[in-house]
This record gives C-alpha cells, sequence and structure tokens, in this order.
C-alpha cells in the first residue's frame, strides 16, 4: 500500500500536526509494515514543499510517541511498538491456537494450558 503525506494550507491544523496524523494512521492501519523506512526530513519537506523543520517536528512527535525511531546517518524507521497491543497478542495467540490444534489438541485443552501459563 502506497501511503501519500499531504498538508493543506487553508487547514488551520498545523503543517507538523498535519504530518504527524497522517502518519500515525498509516502506521495504525497498517499501511507501514514494522521496520518499514519513512522518507527523509529534506526529502519529504522537499516532496510538500515546506520547511525541514516542521517535518524534523512532526517526526520528533511521532518519536516521542513511540511510533518511530530517527537514528542519526540512518534512516528513520517504524517501530514494532507502534502496532496495536490487541493486534499483537491477537497473532500471537493466533499462532499458539495454530500450533495447538496441529498437535490435535481441542479448545478446551487450549484454553486450560493457557489458564495453567496466567
Amino acid at each position: 500500500m502506497s501511503v501519500t503525506i499531504t498538508v493543506d494550507t487553508s487547514d488551520p491544523t498545523p503543517p507538523y500536526e498535519q504530518i504527524r496524523k497522517q502518519i500515525t494512521d498509516a502506521i495504525e492501519a497498517g499501511a507501514f509494515e514494522v521496520g518499514a523506512k519513512l522518507p527523509s526530513v529534506r526529502q519529504l519537506a522537499k516532496d510538500l514543499g515546506i520547511a525541514t523543520g516542521t517535518v524534523a517536528r512532526a517526526y520528533r512527535e511521532l518519536e516521542h510517541g513511540g511510533m518511530i525511531e530517527t537514528r542519526r546517518g540512518q534512516a528513520t524507521r517504524v517501530l514494532a511498538s507502534a502496532r496495536p497491543v490487541g493486534e499483537l497478542l491477537a497473532e500471537g495467540a493466533q499462532r499458539y491456537i495454530d500450533g495447538a490444534r496441529a498437535l490435535g489438541v481441542d479448545d478446551a485443552a487450549i484454553l486450560e494450558a493457557i489458564r495453567s501459563a496466567l
């Protein structure tokens, strides 16, 4: 899935906030995989025709929110923690269930194993 970031100059929302929200929404919607590389601050600023400081502020906000990680001289990437915890739990639970069923275990035994582990 391709993600297009835009800035609406007629919107009273500050441009950095528009960028932050669009990237957050895209991450939460699964448009970016964990570890996906985001455009550099300079590249996104050039693409949007805005100041690099505006994009840098949006990225700082995203980093403080635990959505992305920026390393100097390296790419800005989506963090694993950006995925909703419920989604990660559901995937893990499904893998466990699939593995247990492959062993021929019924639902009652699967639930009992989870209760015992807790």
